[in-house]
């Protein structure tokens, strides 16, 4: 008896599973309805007011095409071939030219990356990646992407980083170098910004301390 209990109510969780609650037809499944509740949804809602006058470039990475800022653009000295005419260690010193030799990488152990990691001494307007291969200054996310794999997965997917604008559509994110700077990347600790001592103590004396 028992044993037939429990298939009754097996099967009836099974069926419920697959019939919609909703007595107008919308869905046809249970299914349907979490599937279709689970698409976003933004009416009218757009950012492209607050992204005008902001220059962007549309990328594809697997699945996900979205906008990301322009960066050569704001490069005060881009073209990087305009200064660095001959190879480094010619450079280096010459005419008085100090314009990064101060530049000191918090970044990896200097046994690990040094300049050359990641800028091509061939091609400076271009970075380099860990085989050798170009990789354009507006895409120096994927300069990261090497290292960093599993940021980059929740960059893309749109759970790391920040927007350029508003949440709604079209999706424009910020890339690695707007947040975190490539020589030094870390954060210093810091206190909130709207960290209060009044209310800390107000708190504190509401709790009976």
């Amino acid at each position: 008896m028992k044993n037939r209990y429990l298939i009754y109510h097996a099967m009836l969780l099974f069926a419920v599973s697959f019939v919609s609650c909703k007595q107008d037809g919308e869905y046809h499944t249970i299914t349907d309805k979490i599937e279709a509740d689970q698409k976003p949804y933004h009416g009218d809602l757009s950012s492209e007011e607050l992204l005008a006058g902001t220059e962007l470039i549309q990328i594809t990475e697997g699945e996900h095409t979205f906008l990301i800022p322009e960066r050569k653009g704001q490069i005060k000295s881009y073209a990087c071939i305009e200064c660095h005419s001959k190879p480094l260690n010619e450079m280096k010193g010459a005419n008085g030219q100090k314009a990064h030799w101060d530049l000191k990488i918090n970044h990896a152990a200097i046994e690990t990356m040094d300049c050359a990691t990641c800028h091509n001494p061939d091609n400076m307007n271009n970075l380099k990646s860990l085989t050798g291969k170009d990789i354009d200054i507006n895409l120096s996310y994927k300069l990261c992407a090497q290292c960093h794999s599993k940021q980059f997965e929740d960059w893309k997917g749109g759970a790391h980083g920040k927007k350029v604008a508003g949440w709604a559509p079209p999706r424009a994110s910020m890339t690695c170098v707007n947040c975190h700077n490539p020589h030094n990347p870390g954060f210093e600790t810091r206190w909130p910004a709207q960290f209060n001592t009044q209310k800390v103590e107000e708190r504190k004396d509401g709790l009976g301390h």
